[in-house]
């Protein structure tokens, strides 16, 4: 995999670097001082990926990103700091595959830094690069005919629970845009995202919704509206409240999707609706598990539609899916269901 790392400082650059060539099967196969320097290295060559700072002089990282999708098939990650988390959020709306935060101390990265860096890296590659025909189509057999399970829609919903990672953030505001002002039923997503952020894209979303969306806090009263998850935090529903934790990481993250499913399946039982979206790794399918087992309904993204396609297959996978639609449908039918 070859990788394009653009960030104005030097030394960033050949951290980056460093790490990036230690990996198994990567390659930094150029480097770039600012976006303008960066667009002209991609005019001689495409990479397989770029990894792209947020700020930058000349020409800075948003509108690089710009002029990169609207020239190029690439997928980009954005490399981050806290301080820029709303243009980062901005980033992701424009089409950024992810980010990557940078580390606070970039003299002692930790292990866990850099396999959440190697394994976003991975997948968005593998979800991009070009594979035979003949692969996709036994995929697309295995991933949707033996392990749908045939159930109607419940026939009273009571709430929704939303699990995202890796291509969320653009997916959410999607379905956020689609949902009407006054919702009959509450709304509670995790999206996998560092402290901080979450709640930049919560007031994006609610910023460019017709519908409420709230930063969950802990022992805040349920109500109609849509909640996201605060970032290094797991959410669970208990007795028409929010309450919030920091119990060890599941999956390597925090917040876990599993945690939200799996609480609201208790509380809300067979008029519960769960869905899976795009990310990395296998967080929900635990809790999809639940929710059928308690008699809600599940539904998944499609391959197509998805950045990252790990989380919705292997829910998929594991027999626990009533529904695989696309992005584009999934809006929709939770319109319909939330009226």
């Amino acid at each position: 995999m070859d990788i394009l790392v653009v960030d104005d400082s030097a030394f960033m650059r050949k951290i980056v670097t460093d790490l990036l060539e230690k990996m198994p099967n990567i390659h930094v196969s150029n480097a770039a001082r600012n976006g303008k320097h960066a667009l002209k290295l991609l005019q001689d060559k495409q990479p397989d990926l770029v990894l792209l700072d947020v700020e930058m002089p000349i020409l800075n990282g948003l509108d690089t990103l710009k002029e990169i999708k609207r020239l190029y098939d690439l997928p980009v990650i954005m490399l981050s700091a806290l301080s820029n988390k709303d243009i980062t959020i901005e980033a992701l709306a424009l089409g950024a595959a992810d980010f990557v935060e940078k580390p606070t101390n970039i003299r002692e990265i930790q292990d866990e830094w850099i396999r959440e860096f190697y394994g976003k890296i991975k997948s968005i590659h593998a979800q991009n690069r070009r594979v035979p025909r003949r692969v996709e189509r036994i995929e697309k057999v295995d991933t949707t005919t033996p392990t749908i399970t045939e159930r109607s829609l419940p026939s009273r919903i009571q709430a929704i629970v939303i699990g995202a990672s890796t291509g969320g953030p653009k997916a959410l505001l999607k379905i956020s845009q689609s949902l009407p002002a006054n919702l009959n039923v509450p709304i509670f997503i995790v999206q996998h995202m560092p402290k901080g952020f979450t709640t930049s894209f919560a007031k994006r979303m609610d910023d460019e919704s017709a519908v409420s969306v709230k930063e969950a806090q802990d022992g805040m009263s349920i109500e109609k509206c849509v909640y996201l998850c605060p970032g290094d935090y797991h959410m669970t529903i208990t007795q028409g409240k929010i309450s919030l934790n920091q119990e060890a990481k599941i999956h390597g993250t925090r917040p876990a999707v599993d945690y939200l499913f799996k609480s609201a399946a208790q509380v809300y039982r067979r008029e519960l609706i769960g869905v899976i979206l795009t990310g990395m790794g296998k967080d929900g399918a635990e809790g999809m598990r639940e929710i059928q087992r308690f008699g809600g309904y599940t539904i998944a993204q499609d391959k197509e539609s998805s950045v990252v396609f790990g989380m919705p297959r292997q829910a998929i996978m594991s027999g626990v899916v009533n529904e695989v639609l696309s992005l584009e449908e999934i809006g929709p039918k939770l319109r319909q269901m939330v009226r």
